[in-house]
């Protein structure tokens, strides 16, 4: 049974302050030491902030023009980059041939001009309701009169999403969505869905009519932490230089941080290039949240949480003597204040599991189009999109991982913790999802993103005690695969189509998992 723990609203009083990124050595609390059991459930801290209806005003119904877009946020603090999403309502676009064959009406959006965006996806009023058909569109790149060729979005999305019945499905206006896709920086789209024609040989099929209000979303996920004007995402999309590199954006950890521990890293102003001048960062109460949960980690407000050695991995969870526990060394992990996001977006509250019993690998279906340094503008506008496009709580997935096998923190609660996402429908509870980003049906993913979710599974299904080889009983939530309330034996690294009749993590990484799961056993001296 799912547990669904919520912080208390009696500390809110700390969104009124502001939090120093590094606090004096003298003053500072003793670090805890983790146990040797499962990690807890409770969370370490509240999960502050306004609700996210709250964090920026969104128009949904369509004005008299058709230009409903939410205005960009300007940034707080140096700590929260802004972002934007505008929300354009499609048009029915009938053609004779449709009207003679009696067809659904195709709906879209003609070219035109937009903000600057990076991201598209196209959602609709009723979660409930399928898109039977296709999705294209295509885009011009900012500043240019360059138009790419049209591009298919993946239209099947709704397994990617909170339990039907849970809290998080039932108290907030969740709506139906494609799979974004990330385009690149562009300021120009136009888009066309057609429905799926009846079968010619059924004269009594009829034709599927394509779900109401649909809306195409645009997706600015704004400047990555420590940008400045120019240096914004979405530049040169798809240089392959990273992936065939293996080169790692993820800041290092400051040298002195404790042992385990890493140490936080200074703001940078414009007007203070010098590290001996520069001031401490300010927190918002948000982002120290977010931030407060990983604290046996990492400093408050670190961007990384460092990797350790197997050796200090098992001191670090402070075993029983004698004990020989399978946990693989911690890998390196980018926080969510490291990619850049936006605090205020999310519910406030924490929501968790009892436990981890497997995961779940998936693929992001936003295209191979980004590169490396591009990947924390990819996860703002997913998160944006899961947030403020589709409804969600918070970021769907709880890590990702990048062509380059950077790992990353991804919905809030604490990267040790049972943290409930919204990845696979029917199966969330008591499990964890990783979304490798890209598409994975007809391209192989890099050999350093199948590395990465092997030393993630080793290390985070061992502190759950969990054999990345072995199988384990879980109980479906109801999918179009298992209905609710039955038991399911799976592995306990699966692929998202285990628990689910859908193509992800597309075949290319399917076939991968095998490998992922010796590997991951390997790690943690299986």
């Amino acid at each position: 049974m799912r547990a669904l723990l919520v912080t208390s609203v009696g500390v809110t009083c700390a969104a009124a302050l502001t939090l120093p990124l590094a606090t004096p050595a003298a003053s500072a609390p003793a670090p805890h030491s983790a146990s040797a059991l499962p990690p807890s459930t409770s969370p370490a801290s509240p999960g502050a902030g306004p609700p996210s209806a709250q964090a920026e005003a969104t128009t949904r119904e369509a004005p008299a023009s058709d230009t409903s877009e939410t205005q960009p946020r300007q940034a707080e603090s140096a700590a929260e980059p802004a972002g934007s999403t505008q929300s354009l309502p499609l048009a029915p676009l009938a053609t004779p041939s449709d009207r003679a064959a009696g067809a659904a009406a195709a709906q879209a959006l003609p070219q035109r001009d937009a903000r600057p965006f990076s991201l598209v996806g196209v959602v609709w009023d009723d979660a409930e309701a399928e898109l039977h058909g296709t999705v294209q569109v295509r885009t011009r790149a900012t500043g240019t009169t360059r138009w790419s060729d049209w591009q298919d979005v993946e239209t099947h999305n709704a397994e990617h999403a909170a339990d039907l019945g849970s809290a998080e499905r039932e108290g907030r206006t969740v709506r139906g969505s494609t799979a974004p896709l990330w385009v690149g920086d562009s300021d120009g789209v136009e888009v066309r869905v057609r429905p799926e024609a009846p079968d010619p040989q059924d004269r009594a099929a009829t034709p599927v009519p394509l779900p109401e209000g649909m809306r195409l979303e645009l997706v600015d996920p704004g400047e990555s932490p420590g940008e400045g004007p120019g240096e914004g995402p979405g530049e040169n999309p798809g240089a392959g230089s990273a992936e065939s590199t293996g080169e790692h954006s993820a800041p290092e950890p400051a040298r002195g941080a404790p042992a385990g521990r890493a140490a936080a890293v200074p703001a940078r102003f414009a007007d203070t290039p010098s590290a001996a001048t520069a001031l401490p960062e300010v927190l918002t109460a948000e982002i120290a949240a977010a931030s407060a949960v990983n604290a046996e980690l990492a400093e408050l407000g670190a961007t990384v949480i460092p990797a350790l050695t197997q050796a200090e991995t098992l001191e670090s969870v402070n075993l029983a003597p004698g004990a020989k526990p399978y946990i693989g060394p911690r890998p390196k992990i980018v926080t969510r204040k490291g990619w850049g996001a936006d605090e205020k977006l999310r519910e406030k509250n924490f929501g968790y599991s009892k436990t981890v019993k497997a995961a779940f690998v998936h693929h992001s279906a936003t295209g191979n189009n980004y590169t490396c340094k591009q990947a924390p503008s990819v996860l703002r506008s997913i998160y944006r999109y899961h947030v403020k496009s589709s409804g969600w709580r918070d970021f769907g997935y709880n890590f990702a991982v990048d062509k380059c096998g950077n790992i990353y923190e991804g919905r809030a609660g604490g990267v040790t913790k049972a943290v409930l996402g919204a990845h696979t429908l029917g199966f969330n509870t008591n499990t964890m999802g990783i979304a490798v980003l890209g598409s994975y049906t007809s391209t192989n993913p890099p050999a350093a993103a199948v590395t990465a979710v092997s030393k993630l599974t080793a290390w985070k299904l061992g502190l759950f005690g969990r054999n990345p080889k072995g199988k384990i009983t879980l109980v479906s939530g109801g999918s179009n695969k298992y209905q609710a309330g039955v038991k399911v034996k799976m592995n306990v690294i699966s692929g998202h189509r285990d628990g689910f009749a859908t193509e992800c993590p597309g075949a290319r990484l399917y076939k991968k998992l095998g490998k992922a799961r010796t590997s991951s056993a390997k790690l943690q001296g299986r």
